[in-house]
């Protein structure tokens, strides 16, 4: 390994620079332990409302052990399947095809993906009764506690994986950083195979979750309203429960792992890209070049501790006046959207300025305000999905609208419009995730170094990401507001609080199904910038074996007539090819 490594072409052996070289990275750290604590303090300020009289306490419990039910159930299946991978990863680490870091750091991923479910779901469950003494009291109060408690998922799934991110990172870097021999290059081409912890769990938990979800509503709608021609949420149905357990699992606990996955992707693929674009750019990294990579590679998670920290001042921006309608409630959600998408726009300059604003960026093509447009353009898309999903869903445009009248003439009808504009509603999010990959891929100066390109796509990705913090928490609360609603008309409360609660859920069945499609537009180019990062990878590990240089090839050679004398079976036409296909080997 040693002959190896020393015979390696330039632009693979690293120095290794110290991690205060590029202090922007400290971000990444700072942001995590904020979220959580954030978490802590929201989750607090929502258990510390009156969960109502004794009837709404009754079906908040049942639930809650419902909720509690299946995902109990769900990750003694998960386990099982996790520890099958991770004992196949350590044969093959053992075997010598993968590093023995993957064992853990798959573990650690899907851990953590799962206590976000489980923490998020703990918190919802407990705020949805909650949300309905609140509203009791106001329109605003509802929304605060609703929304709050949406809040502590999104920060959990946020805070969690930057945090898992950056100790990781920190690990291999400093601590275990000698044992790299290509330096960077090596330690995020390996925590980008964590990912898969995250995936394996989002793939349980989304699918899982969203297909008890759908089952629990339609075979509650079809007991309530159709057989027995009852109000959706009546107390003598008792599949209302398992209705509303199924928007806990599949829309809170489900939806939280679909974006952790893809969050956690979408950082660790930037600074793979960005590592693999350091080796093209500065060739040997030693010295100021390694200390110049570094910093490129560190920009990802640093915006993305950015964001959290613009996301946890936005949350206080979100709240409404009593009588609001639908339109002004929408308003009040997207207000504290915006104000954290202006926050990172803000920081994101100053950050690139500070990361990768010096002389010896320009003089490789490097341009800090190229970097920043591929970062806006990443929100912009982000905002403009959630724009489109709003247009198709909310009963104040034209499409429900069109939707709602073709119930005139019977149900029928209704299906084939609804389908009709649910397909017409994907060509927003299509156009506008192709318009952002090629925007962001040539802003970032994909026209001189395509690496620099991919790079640019990847840190769109996490600027899409970037306010996850309170996306997410606009889509969890529309499952709360739900259950507050259910809750209401189950537990017989006055008239003005059902009107309260079917406001809140009105809003609630928007921004849930904006956050799907913000989930399906992050997804598309956090999978591009993974795919082109493994791509790259691939070619890299390729590049090196066939510009190595004699010595090394006739060191493999060596190795290939050892095998050869050793076994005594292969014949000479079959060992001269082997000695000139001398890389195979060394596989």
């Amino acid at each position: 390994m040693t002959q190896i490594a020393t015979c390696m072409p330039a632009g693979f052996l690293a120095e290794m620079p110290s991690i205060t070289s590029a202090p922007a990275w400290f971000l990444a750290p700072i942001g995590a332990v904020i979220a959580l604590i954030a978490a802590l303090l929201f989750f607090k300020s929502v258990m510390g409302n009156t969960e109502g009289d004794d009837e709404m306490i009754r079906i908040a419990k049942a639930v809650r052990d419902g909720a509690g039910a299946y995902l109990g159930r769900q990750n003694r299946i998960v386990t099982g399947v996790f520890v099958v991978l991770l004992i196949i990863l350590a044969l093959m680490a053992a075997a010598g095809i993968q590093a023995f870091w993957t064992v853990g750091g798959v573990a650690v991923a899907g851990l953590l993906s799962g206590l976000c479910g489980f923490f998020g779901m703990k918190t919802a469950t407990n705020a949805s009764a909650r949300t309905t003494a609140a509203a009791k009291n106001s329109l605003n109060d509802g929304l605060t506690v609703a929304f709050r408690a949406g809040a502590v998922m999104g920060l959990c799934v946020t805070g969690f994986a930057l945090l898992d991110i950056s100790i990781w990172f920190f690990l291999l870097y400093v601590v275990f950083g000698d044992q790299f021999q290509a330096g960077l290059v090596d330690i995020t081409t390996i925590t980008l195979s964590f990912a898969m912890g995250a995936s394996l769990q989002a793939l349980f938990a989304r699918v899982g979750g969203g297909i008890y979800t759908k089952a629990a509503d339609v075979g509650a709608d079809l007991v309530g309203k159709v057989e027995a021609g009852i109000p959706e949420d009546d107390a003598r149905n008792p599949a209302t429960i398992a209705d509303n357990v199924g928007d806990n699992v599949g829309d809170v606990a489900g939806m939280g792992a679909d974006l952790y996955e893809s969050y956690y992707g979408s950082v660790l693929a930037a600074m793979a890209l960005a590592a693999a674009a350091s080796t093209q750019l500065f060739g040997v990294l030693d010295g100021d070049s390694a200390t110049n990579a570094l910093r490129l590679v560190t920009v990802a998670p640093a915006l993305a501790g950015l964001g959290i920290i613009a996301s946890v001042l936005s949350i206080f921006v979100v709240r409404t006046k009593e009588g609001a309608s639908l339109a002004e409630l929408l308003k009040s959600l997207h207000a504290g959207v915006w104000a954290s998408s202006a926050l990172i726009v803000l920081g994101s300059a100053g950050l690139l300025f500070f990361a990768v604003g010096g002389d010896a960026f320009a003089e490789v093509g490097v341009v800090w305000w190229r970097l920043w447009i591929a970062i806006i353009v990443g929100l912009l898309a982000g905002l403009v999905i959630a724009w489109g999903t709003e247009r198709y869903t909310s009963y104040e445009h034209a499409p429900t609208q069109r939707i709602s009248k073709q119930a005139e003439m019977g149900p029928a009808t209704v299906i084939i419009s609804g389908i009709a504009e649910g397909m017409i509603s994907t060509w927003i999010p299509l156009i506008t995730v192709v318009i952002a990959i090629l925007v962001s891929f040539i802003a970032a100066g994909g026209s001189e170094t395509f690496l620099m390109g991919v790079f640019g796509v990847g840190i769109a990705a996490v600027g899409m990401l970037s306010t996850l913090g309170i996306t997410l928490a606009t889509d969890a609360y529309g499952p709360i507001a739900d259950n507050a609603g259910g809750n209401a008309e189950m537990t017989h409360q006055e008239p003005i609080v059902r009107e309260r609660t079917d406001m809140l859920d009105s809003l609630g069945n928007t921004t849930a199904a904006t956050g799907k499609g913000f989930a399906i537009g992050s997804a598309a180019l956090t999978a591009l910038a993974l795919l082109a990062a493994y791509v790259i990878t691939v070619k890299t590990n390729l590049g090196m074996v066939s510009t190595a240089p004699e010595d090394l090839k006739t060191a493999a050679a060596v190795y290939v007539e050892a095998r050869v004398a050793a076994k005594g079976s292969m014949k000479g036409k079959r060992k001269s090819r082997a000695i000139r296909g001398w890389a195979i080997p060394l596989r």
